[in-house]
Formats: C-alpha cells, structure tokens, sequence
C-alpha cells in the first residue's frame, strides 16, 4: 500500500538524461502525492527550474550539454533549493563533490526508489520550520558577530545576511541547541539526515557540511571557534553562555 502526501503538494523536479528512470520516478513520486516536473538535460533543468520553482530538485550527476555538478552550482548562485544527487559514479570522493558543490544529499544508482522517496521526505521535512529543543523561545541566539534567528531560519554575520541552504541551517541548529556538548557523526546523520543506524554508510556527508558551515560562518574556517571538532567523537558548537554567566 502506497503511503499518499496529506499535505499541499510539494513540487518535485527530477533530471536525469534516461528516460525510464524519469517515467518510473514520475510515476512513483505523483502516486504519493507530489507534484513532478522532469526535465532530460542540465541546460533543461535551469530552465524547468526558473519557470515551475520546484521544492526539491532529483539531480543526475552524469547528463549532457550540462553536467549535475555544474547545474548545482548554478542553482546554488541563486537558490537555496533542496538537492539530492543521483549517481553511477563508483568513486566515493566524485560523489562528495556534490556535497561540497552544495548538494544536501546523495542516493547511488541502481537505487530503490523506496529509498529515494525516504530521502526526498526526510529532506523535505528537515527544511521546513522545525524548532529543536533546547533553544530559547524567542528563538533568537548571539554568539560574537553571529546571530541565528531559528524562526525565520536565518543567520546574520553582523548587518550581512548569510544564506544556508535548509540542511545546513538544520545542521546548525542542532549543534547549538546542545551547545558545549559533542554529536557523534552518526547521531547527526540520524538526527539531520534521517539515517537510521544501519544506514550509516558514508559518515563524510556530515564533514562535508560542516566543512561548508564553517566556510560560511568562521573568520578563519581552518582554525574555527564556532564549530568545533570533537577528536574521535564528532562535532560541537561552542558553549553559549546565559546572560550574565562566566566561564
């Protein structure tokens, strides 16, 4: 029995140049409830994009005129649109180039589509306004320069906005609700990505992330002071102190 969406209909546009896969997904993801556009190509893509302003975008790595690296740094100039990349490619480091381009996730072909429609909602659902535990009700945190609106899922480096893409700010909010407190890579995948623990295959994902974090946030992303690296555990975001308290 397939699950149905209960909520308005997200639009999803998949590229990929085969077109059996773009039928089957199609297919698969309208009989849950989505609203799907496709289009064959990477120049295709931006155009379908520009005109329809999908959700999410399914992005094939390997696909004429435009490759999916490039269509993803031309997305990621003038969008903050989820993107999970689909790939052949056997080697681990081509598929993190994705991630570092911008991408938020990554599914390996052959894939189930099953895993790929768990992908898109786990995705989806850790973009949307989601407050996590531990941070304060007015939602608005100062550390130094860095103000992070939760709310408005928005952060300002001083008077300049910085644009994070929906993972990346769920990635931050998670560290700073347990600020001072490490996260394992794999509490992170499962808490962010939505992978359940058997599914924790590539932990570079997160590294990925962080790395892009840092780049975005730290006056000097190699030596950071905002996020910090956990030796053999993981990552913390540094303590935020009350008003009023001391180290």
């Amino acid at each position: 029995m397939v699950e149905t969406l209960e909520t308005h209909k997200e639009k999803i546009l998949v590229v990929d140049d085969e077109a059996s896969i773009r039928r089957i997904l199609e297919t698969r993801l309208s009989m849950i409830g989505y609203d799907v556009v496709t289009a064959a190509d990477g120049e295709e893509a931006l155009e379908t994009f520009r005109q329809t302003s999908p959700d999410l975008v399914v992005l094939d790595v390997m696909m004429p005129k435009l490759d999916g690296y490039g269509v993803c740094q031309e997305l990621r100039k003038e969008s903050d649109i989820p993107i999970i990349m689909l790939t052949a490619l056997g080697d681990v480091a081509d598929r993190i180039t994705g991630l570092e381009l911008g991408a938020d996730d990554y599914v390996v072909k052959p894939f189930s589509p099953k895993e790929l429609e768990a992908r898109i909602r786990s995705v989806l659902r850790r973009v949307e306004k989601n407050g996590a535990p531990g941070i304060p009700s007015s939602g608005v945190i100062h550390v130094g320069s860095i103000k992070i609106d939760t709310n408005k899922r928005q952060v300002y480096k001083g008077d300049e906005r910085i644009r994070l893409t929906g993972m990346e700010f769920s990635l931050l909010e998670l560290l700073v609700s347990r600020s001072g407190e490490p996260f394992s890579r794999s509490e992170i995948l499962q808490e962010v990505w939505g992978y359940t623990p058997e599914r924790h295959v590539d932990t570079r994902v997160v590294d990925v992330h962080i790395s892009r974090l840092r780049a975005k946030l730290e006056d000097d992303p190699s030596n950071p002071e905002l996020i910090l690296t956990a030796r053999g555990t993981g990552y913390l975001f540094q303590r935020i102190l009350e008003p009023g308290e001391e180290l």
